[in-house]
C-alpha cells in the first residue's frame, strides 16, 4: 500500500505551511551557483501544489523569500527576482487548471516593480477559483507581520475604531497577514535544519512540526504524503490530557 493510499481523507490538515530549505546546498553539491537549486526547487512547489489540491486542502502557504533574505548577494537575490517572475508567469495557467486561487503575504510594496505587477495579475485572474488556495510568503517575516499587526492596533485604537480593553488574540489575529486564514495544523521544514526561521510565529502556536532532511530540490509528493501520515498519528491535545480529548 502506498503513502498516500494510508491517509485518512478525514483527518487532513486544511492548512499544512512549509519552510522550502536546501536549495542552495543541493546546487553546491553539483558544483552549481544556489539560483541552480532555487530553479530546480519550483518543480516541487509544482508538485507539493498539486498534492494538497488532489487531497482537497484548502491552504498551503510557503515561505518563499523572507524580509532577511534582502541580505544574501545581490545577484542571487536578482536571480531569485527574476526567477519569481518567470514562474508565476508560466503558472498561471497550471493555478487556473487546478482550480487554484492565489495570494500572497509579506511586505510586497519591497518586491520590484515588475514582481508586483506579475504576482497582482495572477491574485486577479485566480481570485474567483475555490480550491486550494496557494499562499507567497514573499519579503515575509513573523517578527515584521507582529509589529505591523500592532501598529494598526494603535492607530485604530487612537482613531476610537477600538477600545483596547477588548484586544484579546482573536481580536489580535485580524491584524495579521492571515487574517482570513485558519492557522496551520501541520509545518514542515526540509533540509534537516530544525528552525522556525520568522516564520508565522503567532499561527503556529499550537501546529505540528515536521522536520525531514530531504533538500527542497528533492521534495516530492511521496515526501508531502509522509508528513501528512506522520502528522495523523500524533494526538492534538491544545493543553488537554489524553482523555480529555478522546472523549
Amino acid at each position: 500500500m502506498s503513502v498516500r493510499e494510508q491517509l485518512d481523507k478525514e483527518k487532513l490538515p486544511k492548512h499544512v505551511a512549509i519552510i522550502m530549505d536546501g536549495n542552495g546546498r543541493w546546487a553546491r553539491k553539483r558544483g552549481n551557483a544556489r539560483v541552480f537549486g532555487h530553479q530546480h526547487g519550483v518543480k516541487s512547489v509544482r508538485e507539493v501544489t498539486e498534492a494538497a489540491a488532489e487531497l482537497g486542502m484548502k491552504f498551503l502557504t510557503l515561505y518563499a523569500f523572507s524580509t532577511e533574505n534582502w541580505n544574501r548577494p545581490k545577484n542571487e537575490v536578482d536571480a531569485l527576482m527574476s526567477l519569481l517572475v518567470s514562474t508565476i508567469s508560466s503558472e498561471t495557467k497550471t493555478l487556473m487548471d487546478n482550480n487554484v486561487k492565489l495570494k500572497s503575504i509579506g511586505c510586497k510594496e519591497t518586491l520590484p516593480q515588475d514582481v508586483q505587477k506579475k504576482l497582482a495579475a495572477c491574485i486577479e485572474q485566480t481570485k474567483n477559483n475555490d480550491g486550494l488556495t496557494l499562499v507567497l510568503a514573499l519579503s515575509y517575516s513573523s517578527r515584521w507581520e507582529i509589529v505591523e499587526g500592532v501598529k494598526h492596533i494603535a492607530n485604530d485604537v487612537r482613531d476610537g475604531k477600538l477600545d483596547s480593553s477588548q484586544i484579546n488574540a482573536e481580536i489580535f489575529s485580524r491584524y495579521l497577514e492571515t487574517a482570513d486564514m485558519p492557522d496551520p495544523e501541520l509545518l514542515i521544514r526540509t533540509s534537516g535544519e530544525l528552525r522556525i526561521s520568522n516564520f508565522l510565529l503567532w499561527q503556529i502556536a499550537y501546529s505540528e512540526l515536521y522536520f525531514c532532511n530531504v533538500l527542497w530540490p528533492d521534495f516530492r509528493k511521496e515526501h508531502f504524503f509522509e508528513a501528512l501520515l506522520d502528522y495523523q498519528g500524533r494526538e492534538r491535545r491544545f493543553g488537554k490530557i489524553s482523555d480529555q480529548v478522546k472523549k
